[in-house]
């Protein structure tokens, strides 16, 4: 039983480490409220275990060995996370409110489904399903079935992201209520927005 609590010390230190997801999650939380925040989050553990079963059944080993496809997977998340960069950004104007009320639009709406962002931004990582390949190896013992405990391993995974991103999003949730105001919300939407075009520019020029 040593394997799953030093790979949970492991994923700890990786989970608790700002990223592209919580950044998503903070943006769609104050924009959005909570129960986007909380969407968001399930989609962002859902692509784990996407990336989990990958490992498990060794499709993550195409992307490994192939740097074809590893280009096309990092561009087609590099894009992604570019695009959601925009929009938040391009919502933080001071006119957005006015052009979503003579849409008739709810914000929900545009800004699309929280749990496909969230689920479209983790599978379309592929450094996510180079880790998992990379690291469950290091936490299965020999005599074991690889592909149950890799299983097993991403599922912890999944469970502690879930854990803390919720527990993220009910923070992020209180500060919001404590500081309605469209301002504050604009200015988390470029915060967020400028670092997930960060990120997914990063993304596009980085080798593996």
């Amino acid at each position: 039983m040593h394997e799953p609590v030093a790979f949970a010390a492991v994923a700890a230190v990786l989970i608790l480490t700002p990223g592209p997801d919580m950044a998503l999650v903070t943006r769609n939380t104050v924009a959005l409220g909570r129960r986007a925040g909380i969407e968001t989050s399930a989609g962002v553990c859902a692509g784990v275990l996407v990336h989990g079963c990958a490992a498990a059944l060794g499709l993550s080993a195409i992307l490994r060995t192939s740097a074809t496809a590893f280009t096309v997977v990092k561009l087609a998340g590099a894009a992604y996370l570019v695009f959601l960069g925009v929009q938040a950004l391009w919502r933080s104007r001071p006119a957005a409110k006015e052009e979503s009320a003579l849409l008739g639009g709810g914000e929900r709406r545009v800004s699309g489904s929280p749990f496909r962002q969230g689920l479209l931004s983790n599978v379309l990582n592929p450094k996510l399903a180079v880790f998992f390949l990379t690291l469950l190896p290091q936490f299965i013992d020999p005599h074991d079935s690889t592909a149950a405990r890799s299983l097993l391993l991403a599922g912890v995974y999944a469970a502690m992201c879930a854990v803390w991103l919720v527990a993220f999003t009910l923070a992020v949730t209180r500060v919001r209520e404590a500081l309605r105001s469209p301002r504050v919300t604009r200015i988390v939407e470029r915060v967020t927005g400028s670092v997930l075009v960060i990120v997914g520019l990063r993304v596009a020029v980085d080798r593996r």
